[in-house]
């Protein structure tokens, strides 16, 4: 039997829970158990290892901040649904190739529950309605481990998106449930997704780990 630990964090800092998800990362043993992290982000732009300059528009105060992921710029902020799967890829027999599809399949088959016809994009990762990107992909994988994930656009300020070519295309247009009638919260959709997820990924179960003491680095490795 395999279990997938889930952590829910609320808004969480950017800088501060990619800090986490490497010393997690870092410290996990063969028998550490996988965890996904649900949460939000404050306003903040994020530019991948591959990310070029010119794809940053018009930052203006939102801050930028260069990651480890792989992939060019994002955006995240309030009303995104975050989710940051902390997996032991090797372990779960699965490679970089087909985690990739197997994020956009649970994505899939979510917005496949409202009735949207969501479909991926060869050579760009993600989720796309009406050639509108819903979802982004962003990951980072170490000695068979992964970390970053997946952002899905629920019911945000979608104006600074027009500060960058989102995921490094000029001219991407960018949509969310809520542009569809789909009045959910951000924890609603996580919710809804997590099971997905977890059983897309091959997990037999999941289990709710206490709430994370975010001033400190109080992750749980078991």
């Amino acid at each position: 039997m395999s279990t997938l630990q889930i952590q829910w964090l609320g808004l969480s800092d950017y800088v501060m829970t990619l800090g986490q998800q490497r010393s997690f990362t870092e410290q996990r043993g063969p028998s550490t158990l996988d965890q996904l992290w649900c949460l939000e982000h404050p306003s903040v732009y994020t530019q991948g290892l591959a990310g070029k300059a010119e794809h940053m528009l018009n930052p203006g105060q939102i801050p930028v901040v260069q990651t480890d992921r792989g992939g060019q710029v994002t955006y995240h902020g309030p009303g995104q649904l975050v989710m940051y799967p902390l997996l032991d890829l090797r372990r779960q027999g699965i490679s970089i190739k087909k985690y990739v599809f197997l994020l956009e399949q649970s994505i899939i088959t979510l917005l496949g529950q409202f009735d949207l016809l969501a479909v991926r994009s060869p050579g760009a990762p993600g989720v796309y309605i009406n050639n509108q990107k819903i979802a982004a992909l962003g990951i980072r994988v170490r000695n068979g481990c992964c970390y970053h994930g997946l952002a899905v656009n629920v019911d945000l300020d979608m104006g600074p998106f027009a500060g960058i070519n989102p995921c490094g295309y000029a001219g991407l247009g960018v949509t969310q449930l809520a542009d569809f009638g789909i009045e959910l919260s951000v924890e609603e959709v996580s919710h809804r997704l997590v099971p997905i997820l977890a059983q897309t990924l091959g997990y037999d179960s999941t289990a709710d780990l206490p709430l994370r003491d975010r001033a400190t680095d109080g992750y749980q490795v078991v």
